[in-house]
């Protein structure tokens, strides 16, 4: 079995979900445990998840891009996709082998280097 390539690194893409997570998880502990008024935060974290979902960027966003995060992490090839896929050839005693996505993603991986 062949994995997609993982990204490697964060980036504000994977960092916005992750702090946005946080967040309400703290603020909901919070609020279970000092006052309901943390509540606020809660919801306040919902909405600049919506506002990120809809427009592509969220406080969080400027904040994180003006740190120096990147917009979106690179992509690693994993070893065991470094190897050559070639789909089978058709035999006269066998049937077609269809082409899967496997081979696809092999395909795009040896025209990228």
């Amino acid at each position: 079995m062949h994995l997609p390539a993982r990204q490697r690194g964060w980036s504000i893409a994977r960092l916005v979900p992750l702090l946005a997570g946080t967040f309400v998880l703290v603020s909901t502990l919070l609020a279970a445990v000092a006052s309901p008024w943390w509540l606020i935060a809660t919801g306040l974290v919902g909405a600049n998840l919506l506002l990120y979902s809809a427009m592509g960027w969220c406080p969080a966003t400027l904040l994180l891009h003006r740190l120096g995060v990147p917009d979106t992490a690179t992509n690693c090839a994993m070893p065991h996709t470094r190897h050559r896929i070639t789909p089978t050839e058709p035999t006269e005693s066998g049937p077609h082998h269809e082409p899967s996505p496997l081979d696809h993603t092999a395909h795009q991986l040896r025209r990228s280097r």
